[in-house]
């Protein structure tokens, strides 16, 4: 790591059990347009949200589905812009929520999503003549989305699939609202893969060339806490402490690999989400045992604050690793998702070349 380093981070975050009260105040008198899931009906959630706006929610956008689909949001795109061009955006939900609702926040010129999409199939930024505000208020505890830039968008239906990554200057959301209470309803799968998502993000800044003091003391503290914290999450879901914890494992994973990205493991998750169907949690996580030990010796500095994730009592952390991801339901084998040794070695070797790949410390 370098003597010279910056952090930034615009999001102004609140946090808190309950603090979804204060989404009134964070508006400021603004009109709102809500995106959320098809659930938040059925679980009661639309409803408190509506009576929280009141005569400010200009319209509810609910039918985001997992992993946002080029198609749905093209269509959706114009409409959009036509009717909630003077509105903040209030995305309630987790990951995929988030994502799709970062997609509308940048207007460009045709007022079609195409030009957007055709910049980004050129790795290039499209050229933004306008943006809208976005209030972010995740209901999982794992993406962290909340308070970094990045939209994930996947093309299912064109002959080539493709993942591509919506990240512009007008994509930060403006505020993040933490509030634990909002996963309390959360599956069991749903709880474990979104924190092991979050354990994903903590490491993958630690192990990371863009990483810095501030992502390191960030991440470190996150990793700790899902490896403390899950187990017994899983055992007791309705435990309010425990939610709290790993609601703000998240946060804290969230702002650490907001400045350094994520690195090889998430490179190697994108071909198991679009191949092989798994959710981005897993896809993600599974793998961590193994880029550890693939860390491990490439930087004195890395080892240094990977050392502090199990403490200096554990001398093979990444087995540590290996045990806790066997102890919470999850293999750490390509085998067992359908990935032969070949394939394997495969996925990895084209990972490493991918933009987030050239982050891990291994790769350089």
């Amino acid at each position: 790591m370098t003597a010279s380093w910056n952090y930034h981070n615009p999001v102004a975050v609140t946090f808190g059990w309950g603090s979804l009260a204060q989404l009134p105040k964070l508006l400021r008198g603004r009109r709102a347009v809500v995106v959320t899931f098809p659930q938040a009906a059925q679980a009661g959630l639309l409803s408190r949200l509506e009576g929280l706006l009141g005569k400010d929610l200009a319209g509810v956008i609910d039918d985001v589905q997992p992993n946002p689909e080029l198609t749905w949001v093209s269509n959706t795109y114009r409409q959009f812009w036509q009717q909630y061009a003077d509105c903040v955006v209030v995305a309630v939900g987790g990951g995929s929520v988030l994502d799709s609702a970062k997609m509308f926040l940048p207007g460009v010129a045709s007022a079609d999503f195409s030009e957007i999409h055709a910049a980004l199939a050129l790795s290039q930024s499209p050229t933004i003549t306008r943006a809208l505000p976005m209030i972010a208020v995740p209901t999982t505890s794992g993406t962290g989305s909340e308070v970094t830039p990045w939209a994930t968008l996947w093309d299912r239906t064109s002959a080539k699939q493709q993942k591509y990554s919506l990240h512009l200057p007008q994509t930060w959301p403006e505020a993040a609202l933490v509030d634990p209470e909002l996963t309390l309803s959360l599956p069991s799968t749903v709880t474990r893969d979104s924190n092991l998502d979050a354990l994903s993000h903590a490491l993958e800044a630690i192990w990371n060339i863009n990483a810095n003091p501030v992502s390191d003391a960030l991440a470190m503290q996150a990793a700790q806490t899902v490896l403390q914290n899950l187990p017994a999450l899983l055992q007791d879901p309705s435990n309010p402490a425990l939610r709290v914890a790993a609601s703000r494992a998240s946060l804290m994973a969230g702002l650490a690999f907001s400045n350094t990205k994520t690195a090889l493991a998430h490179n190697m998750s994108y071909e198991m989400t679009l191949s092989h169907g798994l959710s981005h949690g897993l896809a993600c996580s599974f793998t961590l045992p193994m880029v550890w030990r693939m860390a491990q010796g490439k930087r004195a500095d890395r080892d240094a604050v990977l050392a502090q994730v199990f403490g200096p009592a554990e001398t093979d952390p990444a087995s540590a690793l290996e045990r806790f991801f066997a102890q919470v339901g999850v293999s750490t084998q390509f085998s067992d998702y359908g990935i032969n040794d070949a394939q394997a070695q495969e996925l990895i070797q084209q990972a490493m070349l991918g933009a987030r790949g050239r982050n891990f410390v291994g790769a350089v």
